[in-house]
């Protein structure tokens, strides 16, 4: 149940577009807002939807994925093996202004004359467009039309285009384009700690600046971090008259002026085109070098080539990844055309976020914003991978093997945490612990299996044995270490093995023993493990050699991990026939609904933690996750009866919540529920669900909307490498339809209310399953159709 208010704009805001979120006016009062959503980005590079002129700006922000800032924690009370350093994502050199003077006088889009005004995130074009007519206090009317992109086949390179028309008259007309570092953070209005650290200090150090022509290029490093950033830019300007040109810089800025004298409907064409390049090893000079090449590549390329190079991969994207919808008219409140908006707006912003994000992770805000540091969380493996494995499969494996990459930092952990192994950050830029508040922090042992789950399901799918067989299985080996070094055999419990002091993903349950989730995500682990180690043992003698070598493994381990999972202990609670979500959850008094305000949530910011710990109350789905990732564990009349526990007590606080909770109510028939927390999900960053969606897009909860669409209305279950749909459509959907790429084929899936039909696209003969019955598919028979026969069937608990 979500217990917090919620925060949807009125209707008109953004008319429905299937493809462009659009404002049809200047809102002052969703500025920040605006800076997230209208946000550019490819999983490298990140820029705020801020207006070029350089105002008015509620959060302006520019951002580098693993570009950072370190900052010693300091701890009233110190403790032995607490996190020692923090890590905060940087605002690098702003480099989106272009500033407009005509007659001498500012374009300043609060106190313009605006007679027209359409600015769009076109999501089939990947680019943010702009067309404004204002009319100065002389009665000259000015047309402005601007593209921006961030762009996905250049991953270093941003452009502008910028094109003014004065309509009525003759003019001066001044075009400055700037570029700023060390820009002044804005202050933080009130206590909230998923908001970013504000740096008192200077962040980034000049080390170069020079200008060739209308070409700047500025160079700075991090104080303590020590990266290299060299951002540069260059303009090219069409246009009939005749323009005279200035360039200036300093350590922090530069300036290059365009300076013409429009005539009337004569068009001045500027586009900007802007480099980032960042180095944790190479002196600035040779930074610099890499831009500058990559500069005069863009600008030789031109505007025109990059977005069509931009459209076509935005093109590809969407043939792989788009779930398309019909609404059915006489039941749905929102039309086809809104629904298929909010859904694309998810999709969009989880591919801005993880494109090109190589050698790096996913940021939880991706590059719309600062909030939580920059840093990376469990929810890359759990809410935003089973989209890319299904659509972009090149994607997820970067994602994991940048965790691979951070496999000796996570052994350095588990010798401080007094454990073998290795112990993941649970959030982290640089593979450092950077949680200061351990109980919610480091206690989430579970990001371990989380990471281990999502290589399980990426290799089932992708059947790629050779990643598994060299990186995946080292990432295995250690994980699996750590959970025997973690657990013990409790005679109290029969001799069963037993987790305490975790954590589990409900923050507001922490250190606890025997948490479900955690236990049963730890004996997935450990299985898994096991299973790998004697699969390279028998397939690849030469890579087992290499593993055994590397990590000094000794197959007596093997057969411990085997027993650790077969003798995991989990709670069940006879009284209440219901699965605990941890030893002392069901001895703790009910939290008081009905005595908290809707304003006292996210309880979080009004509740000490200890408060929050006494009472059965919860922030996000737990348990309930726990049924959905590992549904076999659990019989269908115990789903039935944990749900109708937990889903009450579930406030909703944190945005992993509600797409967990639909898919289930989806699952266990209720479907009024599902459909509520699928609109709640959906809405998450467009309606402003959290009241914070100023402080960057939660990227995280947008990959969860792609889960209830396929895993929860068409009823996708993936366990054990197989393909199984048990569609649960809601009367509001006429269909629904998508593609999933699978083990070298791609698979089209159309929902119906009465049918659901299969088409092999791609590939060899598949085999998956409809409800009960299996389906076999071939190139010479690529389509099959099916009855949908129960609706709101349970699904089945297999071994």
């Amino acid at each position: 149940m979500i217990h917090r208010p919620r925060f949807h704009p009125p209707p008109h805001i953004y008319p429905p577009d299937e493809w462009n979120l659009t404002e049809k006016r200047f809102m002052p009062d969703l500025l920040e807002q605006g800076e997230t959503m209208f946000a550019l980005g490819n999983g490298y590079l990140g820029m705020r939807g801020c207006f070029e002129e350089g105002g008015p700006i509620g959060q302006n922000g520019t951002f580098i994925n693993g570009f950072y800032e370190t900052w010693p924690i300091i701890y009233p009370e110190e403790a032995y093996g607490l996190a020692t350093t923090g890590q905060t994502i940087v605002n690098v050199t702003d480099s989106k202004i272009i500033k407009l003077y005509v007659d001498d006088e500012p374009f300043w889009l609060p106190n313009a004359n605006v007679r027209s005004f359409d600015r769009r995130l076109n999501m089939k074009s990947g680019t943010l467009d702009r067309e404004i007519v204002y009319e100065t206090p002389a009665g000259k009317r000015v047309s402005i039309k601007s593209r921006r992109l961030v762009s996905f086949e250049h991953r270093h390179v941003a452009a502008i285009f910028y094109e003014i028309t004065i309509l009525n008259a003759a003019a001066p007309v001044v075009l400055s384009s700037e570029m700023i570092a060390n820009e002044p953070a804005p202050r933080r209005a009130n206590y909230d700690p998923r908001q970013a650290k504000v740096f008192n200090e200077k962040v980034l150090n000049h080390r170069l600046s020079y200008a060739k022509g209308q070409r700047i290029v500025l160079c700075h490093a991090t104080n303590k971090s020590g990266i290299v950033l060299a951002c540069a830019i260059d303009h090219v300007l069409h246009t009939s008259l005749r323009v005279t040109w200035k360039t200036s810089y300093t350590p922090d800025a530069g300036q290059v002026v365009a300076s013409i004298d429009a005539e009337a409907g004569q068009p001045i064409t500027l586009t900007k085109y802007i480099v980032y390049h960042t180095s944790h090893t190479a002196p600035p000079e040779e930074v610099c070098a890499r831009a500058e090449r990559t500069l005069d590549r863009a600008v030789s390329t031109g505007f025109t080539a990059l977005l069509a190079g931009q459209e076509r991969f935005m093109e590809d994207f969407w043939q792989r990844s788009d779930v398309k919808i019909m609404t059915n008219p006489d039941r749905a409140k929102a039309s086809t055309t809104a629904v298929q908006q909010a859904l694309r707006f998810n999709l969009f912003h989880v591919l801005q976020a993880c494109a090109r994000a190589e050698n790096t992770g996913v940021p939880a805000k991706g590059l719309t914003g600062a909030a939580y540091e920059g840093h990376y969380f469990w929810d890359t493996e759990i809410y935003v991978l089973p989209f890319l494995t299904y659509t972009a499969p090149h994607i997820a494996k970067n994602l994991l093997r940048f965790r691979h990459g951070m496999l000796d930092k996570a052994r350095e952990r588990a010798r401080q945490l007094n454990q073998q192994g290795a112990m993941y950050p649970w959030r982290t830029i640089n593979g450092e612990e950077a949680s200061a508040y351990y109980a919610a922090g480091t206690a989430q042992y579970h990001i371990n299996a989380d990471i281990m789950y999502a290589l399980k399901r990426y290799i089932q799918a992708t059947e790629e044995d050779e990643f598994l067989f060299d990186e995946g299985v080292e990432m295995l080996v250690e994980t699996a270490r750590l959970w025997r070094s973690l657990g013990f055999y409790s005679s109290r419990k029969d001799g069963q093995f037993c987790l305490l002091c975790v954590t589990g993903p409900d923050e507001y349950n922490t250190v606890v023993d025997n948490n479900v989730y955690t236990n049963l995500m730890a004996k997935e682990n450990l299985r898994f493990a096991a299973e790998t180690v004697e699969r390279v043992r028998d397939r690849r003698p030469d890579l087992f050699t290499a593993l055994v070598h590397k990590t000094r493994l000794d197959l007596s381990e093997v057969a411990e991990w085997k027993q650790a999972a077969d003798r995991m202990y989990i709670p069940y609670d006879q009284r209440l026939q219901i699965t605990p979500q941890d030893e002392q959850f069901l001895e703790q008094e009910r939290w008081d609904f009905d005595r908290t305000p809707a304003d006292k949530y996210p309880l979080l910011l009004y509740f000490h933690p200890l408060t929050i710990y006494r009472y059965q109350v919860i922030k996000q789905a737990d348990l309930v996750l726990a049924m959905f990732l590992l549904g076999h564990e659990f019989s269908a009349d115990l789903k039935q009866r944990n749900f109708a526990f937990y889903d009450p007590i579930t406030t909703g606080d944190s945005s992993l919540s509600a797409c967990i909770q639909s898919i289930m109510a989806a699952e266990v028939g209720e479907m009024g529920k599902a459909l509520e927390y699928a609109r709640v999900a959906t809405l998450m960053d467009l309606g402003d669900v959290a009241g914070n969606v100023k402080d960057g897009c939660h990227i995280a909860a947008m990959g969860g909307v792609w889960m209830v669409f396929v895993y929860g209305f068409a009823g996708l279950r993936d366990y054990g490498g197989e393909l199984r749909f048990w569609p649960t459509l809601p009367d509001v959907f006429h269909c629904i339809r998508f593609n999933l790429m699978f083990q070298g084929r791609t698979l089209e899936v159309n929902v119906g209310q009465d049918t659901t039909s299969y088409r092999l696209k791609t590939g060899g003969g598949l085999t998956i399953h409809h409800e009960e019955e299996e389906v076999k598919l071939s190139p010479e028979e690529p389509f099959a159709e099916r009855p949908n026969r129960n609706h709101h069937v349970d699904l089945k608990h297999n071994d």
